[in-house]
Protein backbone atom coordinates (compact mmCIF):
# COMPACT_ATOMS: atom_id res chain seq x y z
CA UNK A 1 0.00 0.00 0.00
CA UNK A 2 1.53 3.29 -1.12
CA UNK A 3 1.43 6.16 1.37
CA UNK A 4 1.02 9.81 0.47
CA UNK A 5 3.91 12.24 0.68
CA UNK A 6 2.24 13.86 3.65
CA UNK A 7 1.93 10.52 5.45
CA UNK A 8 5.53 9.61 4.60
CA UNK A 9 6.68 12.96 6.04
CA UNK A 10 4.59 12.41 9.17
CA UNK A 11 6.05 8.90 9.55
CA UNK A 12 9.56 10.26 9.21
CA UNK A 13 8.86 12.94 11.83
CA UNK A 14 7.49 10.32 14.23
CA UNK A 15 10.61 8.18 13.78
CA UNK A 16 12.90 11.17 14.46
CA UNK A 17 10.90 12.11 17.58
CA UNK A 18 10.95 8.59 18.98
CA UNK A 19 14.65 8.18 18.18
CA UNK A 20 15.47 11.46 19.91
CA UNK A 21 13.91 10.18 23.12
CA UNK A 22 15.13 6.58 22.91
CA UNK A 23 18.72 7.49 22.06
CA UNK A 24 18.84 9.72 25.16
CA UNK A 25 17.36 6.96 27.31
CA UNK A 26 19.33 4.00 25.98
CA UNK A 27 22.34 5.41 24.13
CA UNK A 28 23.13 5.19 20.43
CA UNK A 29 24.23 1.57 20.67
CA UNK A 30 21.70 0.62 23.35
CA UNK A 31 18.85 0.39 20.87
CA UNK A 32 18.66 -1.10 17.41
CA UNK A 33 16.81 -0.01 14.30
CA UNK A 34 14.08 -2.63 14.81
CA UNK A 35 13.27 -1.32 18.29
CA UNK A 36 13.40 2.29 17.14
CA UNK A 37 10.91 1.54 14.40
CA UNK A 38 8.74 -0.48 16.78
CA UNK A 39 8.74 2.50 19.15
CA UNK A 40 7.46 4.64 16.27
CA UNK A 41 4.75 2.07 15.52
CA UNK A 42 6.30 1.00 12.24
CA UNK A 43 8.04 -2.03 10.84
CA UNK A 44 11.78 -2.43 10.58
CA UNK A 45 11.57 -2.80 6.82
CA UNK A 46 10.48 0.79 6.30
CA UNK A 47 13.54 2.31 7.95
CA UNK A 48 15.72 2.60 4.84
CA UNK A 49 12.94 4.31 2.95
CA UNK A 50 13.41 7.22 5.35
CA UNK A 51 17.10 7.18 6.34
CA UNK A 52 20.42 6.18 4.83
CA UNK A 53 21.69 4.65 8.06
CA UNK A 54 21.27 4.60 11.80
CA UNK A 55 23.88 7.37 11.99
CA UNK A 56 21.78 9.45 9.60
CA UNK A 57 18.81 9.04 11.93
CA UNK A 58 21.00 9.75 14.98
CA UNK A 59 22.23 13.02 13.45
CA UNK A 60 18.70 14.12 12.62
CA UNK A 61 17.33 13.09 16.02
CA UNK A 62 20.12 14.95 17.82
CA UNK A 63 19.65 18.01 15.64
CA UNK A 64 15.93 17.98 16.44
CA UNK A 65 16.51 17.63 20.18
CA UNK A 66 19.01 20.48 20.16
CA UNK A 67 16.78 22.76 18.09
CA UNK A 68 13.97 22.18 20.58
CA UNK A 69 16.32 22.87 23.48
CA UNK A 70 17.36 26.13 21.85
CA UNK A 71 13.72 27.13 21.40
CA UNK A 72 12.95 26.30 25.04
CA UNK A 73 15.97 28.22 26.30
CA UNK A 74 15.05 31.21 24.16
CA UNK A 75 11.49 31.22 25.51
CA UNK A 76 12.77 30.86 29.06
CA UNK A 77 15.20 33.77 28.63
CA UNK A 78 12.54 35.98 27.05
CA UNK A 79 10.03 35.20 29.80
CA UNK A 80 12.30 35.38 32.83
CA UNK A 81 12.48 39.11 33.43
CA UNK A 82 15.72 40.55 34.73
CA UNK A 83 17.36 37.26 35.84
CA UNK A 84 17.49 35.07 32.72
CA UNK A 85 20.77 33.38 33.62
CA UNK A 86 19.47 32.26 36.99
CA UNK A 87 16.29 31.00 35.34
CA UNK A 88 18.30 28.93 32.84
CA UNK A 89 20.58 27.48 35.50
CA UNK A 90 17.73 26.59 37.86
CA UNK A 91 15.73 25.06 35.01
CA UNK A 92 18.65 23.01 33.74
CA UNK A 93 19.85 21.84 37.15
CA UNK A 94 16.40 20.82 38.34
CA UNK A 95 15.14 17.56 39.79
CA UNK A 96 12.84 17.20 36.80
CA UNK A 97 15.74 17.29 34.36
CA UNK A 98 17.66 14.86 36.54
CA UNK A 99 14.81 12.35 36.39
CA UNK A 100 14.02 12.62 32.68
CA UNK A 101 17.00 11.58 30.58
CA UNK A 102 14.75 10.84 27.59
CA UNK A 103 13.52 14.43 27.48
CA UNK A 104 16.54 16.05 29.12
CA UNK A 105 19.85 17.40 27.94
CA UNK A 106 21.31 15.50 25.04
CA UNK A 107 24.85 16.49 26.07
CA UNK A 108 24.43 14.93 29.51
CA UNK A 109 22.81 11.83 28.02
CA UNK A 110 24.91 11.26 24.91
CA UNK A 111 27.94 13.57 24.96
CA UNK A 112 30.64 10.93 25.48
CA UNK A 113 29.00 8.63 22.94
CA UNK A 114 28.72 11.42 20.37
CA UNK A 115 32.50 11.77 20.38
CA UNK A 116 32.71 8.26 18.94
CA UNK A 117 30.07 8.75 16.23
CA UNK A 118 30.53 9.76 12.62
CA UNK A 119 30.83 13.35 11.51
CA UNK A 120 27.09 14.09 10.96
CA UNK A 121 26.29 13.32 14.61
CA UNK A 122 29.23 15.37 15.87
CA UNK A 123 28.20 18.21 13.52
CA UNK A 124 24.66 18.16 14.98
CA UNK A 125 26.17 18.38 18.47
CA UNK A 126 28.49 21.24 17.47
CA UNK A 127 25.74 23.22 15.76
CA UNK A 128 23.35 22.65 18.66
CA UNK A 129 25.95 23.62 21.23
CA UNK A 130 26.74 26.82 19.36
CA UNK A 131 23.06 27.73 19.27
CA UNK A 132 22.64 27.09 23.01
CA UNK A 133 25.80 29.06 23.77
CA UNK A 134 24.33 31.95 21.79
CA UNK A 135 21.23 31.94 23.98
CA UNK A 136 23.34 31.63 27.12
CA UNK A 137 25.63 34.48 26.01
CA UNK A 138 22.58 36.77 25.81
CA UNK A 139 22.16 36.29 29.55
CA UNK A 140 25.71 37.44 30.24
CA UNK A 141 25.13 41.18 30.33
CA UNK A 142 27.52 44.02 29.65
CA UNK A 143 30.61 42.23 28.42
CA UNK A 144 32.40 41.99 25.09
CA UNK A 145 31.15 39.29 22.71
CA UNK A 146 34.29 37.15 23.10
CA UNK A 147 34.08 37.36 26.89
CA UNK A 148 30.37 36.42 26.84
CA UNK A 149 31.16 33.36 24.72
CA UNK A 150 34.01 32.31 26.99
CA UNK A 151 31.81 32.65 30.08
CA UNK A 152 28.96 30.81 28.34
CA UNK A 153 31.23 27.88 27.51
CA UNK A 154 32.38 27.73 31.13
CA UNK A 155 28.82 27.88 32.47
CA UNK A 156 27.55 25.27 30.01
CA UNK A 157 30.44 22.97 30.85
CA UNK A 158 29.66 23.19 34.56
CA UNK A 159 25.93 22.62 34.03
CA UNK A 160 26.41 19.57 31.81
CA UNK A 161 29.15 18.19 34.06
CA UNK A 162 26.96 18.58 37.12
CA UNK A 163 24.07 16.79 35.41
CA UNK A 164 26.33 13.94 34.28
CA UNK A 165 27.70 13.51 37.80
CA UNK A 166 24.26 13.76 39.41
CA UNK A 167 22.85 11.09 37.10
CA UNK A 168 25.82 8.82 37.65
CA UNK A 169 25.78 8.54 41.46
CA UNK A 170 22.50 6.62 41.85
CA UNK A 171 21.68 8.38 45.12
CA UNK A 172 19.01 11.11 45.00
CA UNK A 173 20.33 12.97 48.04
CA UNK A 174 23.89 13.04 46.67
CA UNK A 175 22.61 13.94 43.18
CA UNK A 176 20.63 16.85 44.64
CA UNK A 177 23.73 18.03 46.49
CA UNK A 178 25.69 18.05 43.23
CA UNK A 179 23.01 20.02 41.39
CA UNK A 180 22.60 22.54 44.20
CA UNK A 181 26.36 23.08 44.55
CA UNK A 182 26.72 23.73 40.83
CA UNK A 183 23.69 26.04 40.75
CA UNK A 184 25.01 28.04 43.70
CA UNK A 185 28.47 28.34 42.15
CA UNK A 186 27.14 29.35 38.74
CA UNK A 187 24.73 31.95 40.03
CA UNK A 188 27.40 33.44 42.32
CA UNK A 189 30.01 33.64 39.55
CA UNK A 190 28.01 34.55 36.46
CA UNK A 191 24.89 36.45 37.44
Amino acid sequence: MKVSREQAAANRERIVEVASKLFREKGFDGIGVADLMKGAGMTHGGFYGHFKSKDDLAAQACGRALARATDKWTALVEGSGDKPFIALVRNYLSQGRLASSGAGCIFAALGPEAARRRHPVRRAFADGLNALLGVLARTMGGRAKAEKRKRSIAAMSEMVGAMVLARSVGDLEFASEILEAAAADLTARFS
